[in-house]
C-alpha cells in the first residue's frame, strides 16, 4: 500500500489548464474548484459481489482544484482463487495477491483516505456497491459518500460524433488523457481524473459550476434557461413557497419546498427538464420567496396561493371552488340533488366531489339502495300528482300521487342519513350483492358500472367524515418534533390553519404556544364539511394531525370519526380513487 502527495500541477498540465477554465464563474451551491473529490476503481474476481465476487485491488485518486492531493493504492487477497480470463484482463495472478491484505484490513484503509470527499467512479454503482457490500458484511456503517457517476455525466455530454460509446479507454481518448486505462485500478482511476475534469470543462461552459449542478446535469436544459440561475439569489435555505413571475409581474408558476432557494436554483442548472417548465423559465423575470415557519404551513400557503392567482403553469389546485356536493334536502319530501355550494340550511351535504362525473355516479349508487323521490319539483305535505316512470319501476316511492304516507317516506330518509353521515353498510351490501349476481350471469360491464358507483360513494363518504370530523371543531393545537430536533406548532381552527410556529431553542414551551394560539387568525365556524377552508388544506391538515409523532396539546370540541364510518370500506379496490386530488410538488 502506498500514499503520496504529489505536488501541484504546472500550469502547462492539461488537467490543470482544464481546472483554472473554472475558476471565473459566479457560482452558486459548493463550488465545484474548493470540492475534495475521490476518484476510485476496483478490479474484481467477478461482477456481482452478491454471487461472491471479491475485490482484487483498490485505486483511489484525491483531488481538488484540479491538484491532486494523494493516491492510495493496494492489491486484497480475494480468499478465492482468481479465474484465468480475470488474471489475463488485469494481469493480477493469484501469486500476486497471495500476501496481499484482506478486503477486513484493506477497505477500512480505503475509507479513511477517502473520509470527507465526493466519491467519483466510471459506472459508480459497480464499485460503490462493491464497497457497500463488504463494508454492511464487516457491520462498519457506510459514509454518507455524495457520488458523482463520469459515465453518466458523459452520456449526457459526449455525442456520436465525439466518441463512438463512453467507455473509458473512449473518454481518455477525447479527453486526451496523461494515463492509458488499461485494468489495473491506479492507472484507471488515474484516466478518470482526466475524465472528471474534461467533462467539467464541457459542463462548464453550459453554465454548471457546483457539485450540486454537477450531480444533476442534463443537457435538456437550455444554456438560456441556465443563464437565468441569478434568480435564486438572496433566497433562504428554510421551507416556504416560491413564485415565478414574468416581466408583467404576472404569476406563472407556484410551487413549495424545504429549502427555498435549493429547489429554485434546480430549475435554471440541472435536475429540471420538463418541457412546460423549461417554457416557464423562459419567460420568467423574477422569483418572489415567503418563507414560512414550517413544512406544512408552506404546503397551505401554496394551495391558497394557487387558488388566487391559478398560474397557468400549475395543472393542479387551480380551482378549488370548481367541486360538486351531493345535497340531502330539508323539505316535506326530501330529495338528493347535486350541488355546488354549502348553504347554512340545515341540510346533509356529502363531498366535495372533484368531478361532476364522481358525484353522479355516488348519487347513482344512493339511488340503486334507496327510492327517494328523484324529481326536482317542489311539492307540499299533501301533493296530488300523477307518477312518474320511476314510480311505475319501483324506483322511487311516488310520495308525489300518495302512494306512500308520509311516516313511511321519513322512514327512508331517515336510514339514507344514517348512511351518509355514520354508516354506509347498507349501500354497500346491497350493491356488492348486485355485483355478484351481475358478475355470475356474465354480465361483467354492468358489473363494473355498479363497482365504480360504489367506489365512489365510499371514497365520498370517507372523505365528508374525516373533513366533517376536524370542521366541527373549534380549535385543536398540536405539535411534532422535527427532523433538527425544534418542535413545529400548529393551531388549526374549524379545519382551518390558523398559525404555525417552531419553539425556539430554551423558550418555555408553553408559553409559546399560549402566545401562537393569541395570535392565530380568527375562524368563524360555517356550516357543511368543508367550510372555513378549501378540502385540499383540510386533507393536508388531516394528514399531518394524522401522523403517528404528533402530539395534540389541545382540542376544543369532539375530533371523532364513527367507528363504523366508510373509512374501514376504502381498504382494497375501493380505496384507489380515480379522479385524486392535489399532487405535492415540493422537492
Amino acid at each position: 500500500m502506498s500514499q503520496a502527495a504529489p505536488p501541484a500541477p504546472p500550469a502547462t498540465d492539461p488537467a490543470g489548464a482544464r481546472w483554472e477554465s473554472q475558476r471565473s464563474f459566479d457560482e452558486l451551491g459548493r463550488a465545484l474548484r474548493d470540492v475534495t473529490f475521490c476518484v476510485v476503481d476496483l478490479e474484481t474476481t467477478g461482477g456481482s459481489p452478491a454471487a461472491g465476487s471479491m475485490i482484487t485491488e483498490i485505486g483511489a485518486v484525491k483531488v481538488r482544484g484540479g491538484e491532486v492531493l494523494g493516491e492510495f493504492q493496494t492489491l486484497v487477497y480475494p480468499e478465492t482463487p482468481i479465474p484465468a480470463f480475470i488474471a489475463v484482463l488485469t494481469g493480477i495472478s493469484n501469486s500476486m495477491v497471495a500476501d496481499a491484505p484482506p478486503i477486513a484490513s484493506a477497505l477500512p484503509a480505503f475509507l479513511e483516505f477517502a473520509a470527507g470527499t465526493v466519491l467519483v467512479a466510471h459506472n459508480a454503482p459497480f464499485d460503490v456497491g462493491f464497497l457497500r457490500h463488504f463494508a454492511e458484511l464487516q457491520g462498519r456503517p457506510w459514509p454518507a459518500f455524495e457520488v458523482v457517476d463520469t459515465a453518466k455525466l458523459a452520456r449526457r455530454v459526449i455525442t456520436r460524433d465525439d466518441a463512438p460509446n463512453c467507455k473509458l479507454s473512449s473518454l481518455a481518448r477525447v479527453f486526451q488523457s496523461t494515463t492509458t486505462p488499461n485494468h489495473r485500478a491506479l492507472s484507471d482511476a488515474r484516466a478518470t481524473v482526466d475524465v472528471l475534469h474534461g467533462l467539467m470543462e464541457r459542463v462548464g461552459a453550459l453554465g454548471v459550476h457546483t457539485l450540486e449542478e454537477l450531480q444533476t446535469f442534463s443537457s435538456r436544459v437550455s444554456a438560456a434557461q441556465r443563464r437565468k440561475r441569478h434568480l435564486a439569489d438572496g433566497l433562504p435555505h428554510s421551507p416556504g413557497v416560491y413564485l415565478f413571475k414574468d416581466e408583467s409581474s404576472r404569476v406563472l408558476y407556484i410551487g413549495t419546498s424545504r429549502d427555498l432557494r435549493k429547489r429554485v436554483r434546480s430549475y435554471f442548472t440541472a435536475s429540471e427538464t420538463r418541457s412546460r417548465m423549461g417554457e416557464m423559465v423562459r419567460l420568467a423575470a423574477t422569483v418572489q420567496a415567503i418563507e414560512c415557519a414550517t413544512p406544512l404551513e408552506a404546503e397551505v400557503r401554496e394551495l391558497r396561493l394557487i387558488a388566487e392567482h391559478k398560474p397557468s403553469y400549475n395543472r393542479r389546485s387551480r380551482f378549488p371552488e370548481k367541486v360538486t356536493f351531493i345535497k340531502l334536502t330539508r323539505e316535506p319530501w326530501p330529495r338528493l340533488s347535486l350541488v355546488k355550494r354549502v348553504l347554512d340550511d340545515d341540510a346533509d351535504y356529502l363531498g366535495p366531489f372533484a368531478s361532476r362525473a364522481a358525484a353522479e355516479k355516488c348519487l347513482a349508487a344512493l339511488h340503486d339502495t334507496f327510492p327517494v323521490r328523484q324529481c326536482s319539483d317542489r311539492f307540499g305535505r299533501t301533493p296530488s300528482r300523477s307518477a312518474c316512470v320511476l314510480a311505475e319501476l319501483g324506483r322511487c316511492l311516488s310520495p308525489c300521487d300518495g302512494s306512500v304516507d308520509h311516516h313511511t317516506y321519513a322512514a327512508v330518509v331517515r336510514q339514507l342519513r344514517e348512511t351518509l353521515l355514520r354508516r354506509p353498510d347498507e349501500v354497500v351490501e346491497l350493491v356488492n350483492e348486485r355485483m355478484a349476481a351481475l358478475a355470475a350471469d356474465e354480465r361483467y360491464e354492468e358489473a363494473g358500472v355498479h363497482r365504480d358507483r360504489l367506489a365512489s360513494f365510499v371514497r365520498a363518504a370517507a372523505r365528508t367524515q374525516r373533513l366533517s370530523s376536524l370542521t366541527r371543531c373549534a380549535e385543536v393545537v398540536a405539535a411534532r418534533r422535527e427532523d433538527d430536533g425544534r418542535w413545529a406548532v400548529h393551531v388549526v381552527r374549524y379545519g382551518r390553519l390558523a398559525a404555525a410556529g417552531v419553539i425556539p431553542p430554551g423558550a418555555d414551551a408553553v408559553a409559546y404556544v399560549e402566545v401562537l394560539r393569541a395570535s392565530a387568525e380568527t375562524v368563524l365556524p360555517a356550516p357543511g364539511p368543508v367550510p372555513a377552508a378549501t378540502a385540499q388544506e383540510t386533507e393536508r391538515l388531516l394528514r399531518w394531525l394524522e401522523s403517528p409523532t404528533v402530539r395534540l396539546v389541545d382540542v376544543d370540541g369532539e375530533w371523532t370519526c364513527p367507528v363504523q364510518g366508510a373509512g374501514r370500506h376504502l381498504d382494497g379496490p375501493l380505496g384507489a380513487p380515480k379522479d385524486s386530488g392535489h399532487h405535492l410538488e415540493s422537492r
